[in-house]
């Protein structure tokens, strides 16, 4: 029996996670559930998997969570605060630690896991964004074990063999392993969002209702309008760079609506290697919980009989710049993805807000960029640092905009 902490259970990949689990209650047990301040949910998931430890990033969530936990539940310890969050991931009990919470809040938690050498599952993926370089120097010093658990990178990590699996998520890589294995590329597909057809005259007028309206996959607000601009692509080409410790010439991206295939790996002889399977998130979470091995899911195989047509095509530059822009800061270095990082934050929490235009988001993360992609990043203070300042630009920027 292997005991799990996920970090942001009430959000989608949460949701999927204990999915899994619950089609395998001999195998594992939840340890602790976390979240920022839906108390609601909280309440559903304690008392539907009775965890030891319920943990609210917001202090008043945790105390109206405590207050409103039934008598029979009176057992789960209830804590508070981003300390918590750290420490509850770092537990001598845990096994397993699903890092799910979105944004750059999830970097100092999921640091923690790794520091104390758990098996760590990767959704998010701003830890990688914001820090890379001392991310994945703490895995191989600590021996944590690291699986992505995004499709794309889940894919790629399921196209390599045995042997460059064990090294990836050990990350004890050589700089030249990939090729050492006769690896060429690393090919990311995107769906190309709800947008990819949209005239590019109507992206000003694009609505926060539109653009989390996702035609594959269903996924929280922030990530939704990531993959209508391609951010999200963007930062899934820096996690593949920091992960397979790739080089940036040797990642493409492809667009492929249909979402069936979920990313590729190129060999030198010519051979290409895909992951197929339905869109669903339930797939490469079971296959990180269980590796080496493989759980059942009721995730449905596919049925290639009845399957359609699949098609490619290269994202344009004029209607995804977001995802140039990512490249571009891959090429910067740590301080250009962390920038580019904080101020795409800003920006999409603006444009839901209705502060800030569709087509506008790309503008403002290219000012910050351009600003901050040459400031040194060298340790942890550094990169909040540099977070923190890029979000200041960000707001500041935000008044020259107007809708």
């Amino acid at each position: 029996m292997q005991q799990l902490v996920i970090l942001g259970a009430t959000g989608s990949i949460g949701q999927s996670t204990l999915k899994v689990v619950s089609e395998h209650p001999a195998r594992y047990q939840v340890l602790a559930l976390t979240a920022a301040s839906n108390v609601t949910a909280m309440l559903e998931l304690c008392s539907r998997f009775q965890p030891k430890y319920a943990v609210m990033a917001n202090q008043d969530a945790a105390v109206e969570l405590r207050q409103q936990l039934p008598a029979r539940l009176s057992g789960i310890e209830v804590l508070a605060g981003h300390e918590a969050l750290a420490d509850i991931a770092a537990h001598q009990d845990a096994d397993i630690v699903m890092a799910a919470i979105v944004g750059a809040a999830g970097l100092l938690p999921t640091l923690a896991a790794v520091r104390a050498g758990k098996k760590v599952l990767l959704a998010n993926k701003e830890a990688l964004i914001m820090a890379g370089s001392l991310f994945m120097q703490e895995v191989r010093r600590s021996g944590a074990t690291l699986l992505p658990v995004d499709s794309e990178h889940n894919a790629i990590f399921q196209c390599l063999p045995a042997s460059l699996q064990q090294a990836v998520s050990k990350h004890q890589l050589p700089a030249d392993s990939l090729a050492q294995h006769s690896v060429n590329k690393l090919m990311l597909t995107a769906s190309g969002g709800p947008f990819l057809q949209r005239p590019l005259h109507e992206f000003a007028s694009i609505t926060p209702e539109e653009a989390v309206a996702h035609p594959n996959w269903v996924m929280g607000q922030k990530i939704s309008v990531d993959s209508a601009t391609m951010m999200n692509k963007g930062l899934e080409f820096i996690e593949a760079h920091w992960l397979f410790q790739c080089p940036v010439d040797s990642i493409e991206v492809v667009i492929h609506p249909q979402s069936v295939i979920h990313s590729m790996v190129q060999y030198t002889d010519g051979s290409v290697i895909a992951q197929l399977g339905q869109p669903d998130m339930c797939t490469p979470i079971a296959y990180a919980l269980a590796y080496p091995e493989r759980i059942q899911t009721t995730v449905p195989a596919l049925d290639f009989s009845r399957m359609s047509d699949l098609s490619f095509c290269l994202a344009e530059k004029a209607r995804f710049p977001n995802l140039y822009l990512a490249i571009e800061a891959c090429r910067h270095g740590q301080a250009g993805t962390t920038a580019l990082n904080a101020a795409n934050e800003v920006a999409v929490e603006a444009f839901l807000r209705r502060q800030l235009a569709f087509n506008d988001i790309a503008r403002l993360n290219e000012q910050v960029l351009e600003q901050m992609a040459e400031q040194t990043a060298n340790d942890l203070e550094h990169i909040l640092t540099i977070d923190a300042r890029a979000r200041q630009l960000a707001q500041q920027q935000l008044g020259a905009y107007s809708l």
